[in-house]
């Protein structure tokens, strides 16, 4: 976003290029000039032609604003990741437990802050300052800035910046064709496998939360002894997804749109992960595997923070939270990824869908709507991926989850079938194109 200014005021103060210590008050003195300027301009004209003098103080203004957040945000990071350093030594496992900072938060007006600060990192940063501002950001949140694409200086705003593509080279994919890739840069929270038909994820001890209300969507029920082949399990699926179109048949405060199982093919484990971006970590969501992309739902949710705090302290933390889902499949069957919003991270761009905004006003008063489903064309293939190709981006820090089929050994005894495997751990640190897991051809 960019602004034009003036060119009677200048952007900077002619004496910052100053050092000595006489000059800083006629520094002060001149931002209090130029700021009672703008106000007796807003005053005395009406409409548009007070926005040349008001804009001449924005940028200033905003980035102040912005290095405070900036200084907000690293304190907090700071203060929560020695509680959590701390816990681990001690072997302490957080469990769930609400508190009045939780209520608190449901009060704000969390979307609205984010919009704002969406804003404010979207103002053109001086071309001057943005080595240092960049430098700092790193310096608070450990950001790799020799893996950037581009000089600090080409990065027009702090949005520029955190969604910024990395040197070609820095992030190589798993050639391996039985293995599925992290998409993400991050820290792994959870994973495992899901059995049942009313799956749950663990959000911390003593808290799970649905899957299906996660997705919005049914998911595939393992059925084993099931000798259903491909072609007719389509079927069943399409028909039960227009059975599906015609009526809900059950509604979820974070989550309306749930619908009935799907049976599955056999010998096929439903798996999950989970892992947390955090501000510092980069920003872009890549393809885990070679799939295709059938729908696209959009939730219009609350935008809590996806901190270690919130985690322990909010209910349904990610199934109440902005989310866009993308769901399809790949060659061992169903396939999602669910990209989460939190505070200051209402924005989350789909580069298969330009046109998708997120984090906008919304008329109702309800926290949570029916999701907006688009299906990609054609219909039955959708968009096309490949391993490793971006797929969206956050402009912050935050979480995705990863829902898919795989292999899975039915039986001991059978010591030549495919079995999906982790290779991660928990709390482990993963790039994008690294494995999360492997199988082999049975």
């Amino acid at each position: 976003m960019k602004f034009r200014f003036s060119q009677n005021v200048p952007m900077v103060p002619p004496y910052s290029q100053l050092g000595h210590a006489h000059n800083h008050r006629r520094l002060f003195s001149w931002y209090v000039k130029q700021f009672r300027t703008t106000s007796q301009a807003r005053a005395s004209v009406s409409g548009g032609s007070s926005n040349s003098q008001g804009n001449a103080f924005l940028v200033p203004g905003a980035t102040v604003a912005t290095l405070l957040m900036l200084g907000v945000l690293h304190a907090r990071r700071l203060y929560d990741d020695r509680k959590v350093e701390e816990a681990r030594e001690k072997g302490i496992e957080f469990e769930f437990q609400p508190d009045a900072k939780a209520t608190f938060l449901r009060m704000l007006p969390l979307r609205s802050i984010s919009r704002v600060w969406g804003f404010l990192t979207s103002v053109e940063v001086p071309v001057w300052l943005r080595p240092h501002v960049y430098r700092a950001w790193a310096r608070a949140f450990h950001s790799n800035l020799e893996e950037a694409a581009l000089p600090l200086e080409e990065y027009a705003s702090l949005r520029d910046f955190f969604v910024r593509t990395l040197r070609e080279g820095c992030r190589p994919i798993d050639p391996d064709p039985n293995s599925l890739v992290s998409p993400v840069d991050g820290t792994i929270l959870r994973f495992g496998e899901l059995k049942g038909a009313g799956s749950m994820i663990q959000q911390v001890k003593g808290f799970s939360y649905s899957v299906s209300s996660l997705l919005g969507d049914s998911l595939p029920m393992i059925a084993e002894g099931n000798t259903q082949d491909e072609s007719s399990n389509g079927e069943q699926e399409k028909t039960q997804r227009e059975k599906s179109k015609k009526s809900w048949w059950r509604i979820s405060l974070a989550s309306p749109k749930v619908r009935e199982t799907v049976s599955a093919c056999p010998m096929k484990g439903l798996y999950y992960c989970v892992i947390y971006l955090k501000p510092g970590d980069y920003h872009r969501i890549h393809s885990p595997v070679d799939w295709n992309v059938l729908v696209r739902r959009h939730f219009s949710g609350r935008l809590f923070p996806l901190n270690e705090r919130a985690t322990r302290t909010i209910r349904n933390l990610y199934v109440e939270n902005e989310r866009v889902v993308l769901e399809g499949l790949w060659q061992q069957g169903f396939m999602a990824i669910a990209a989460i919003g939190a505070t200051n991270i209402g924005s989350i761009e789909l580069f298969i869908e330009p046109e998708l905004r997120t984090n906008r006003p919304r008329k109702k008063l309800l926290p949570s709507e029916p999701p907006n489903e688009r299906v990609y064309e054609p219909e039955g293939v959708g968009v096309m991926l490949k391993k490793g190709e971006e797929v969206a981006a956050f402009n912050m820090g935050s979480t995705v989850v990863l829902v898919f089929q795989a292999p899975r050994l039915k039986s001991l005894k059978n010591s030549d079938a495919s079995e999906f495997r982790f290779s991660i751990r928990l709390g482990e640190r993963i790039r994008v194109g690294e494995a999360l897991g492997r199988w082999h051809d049975s």
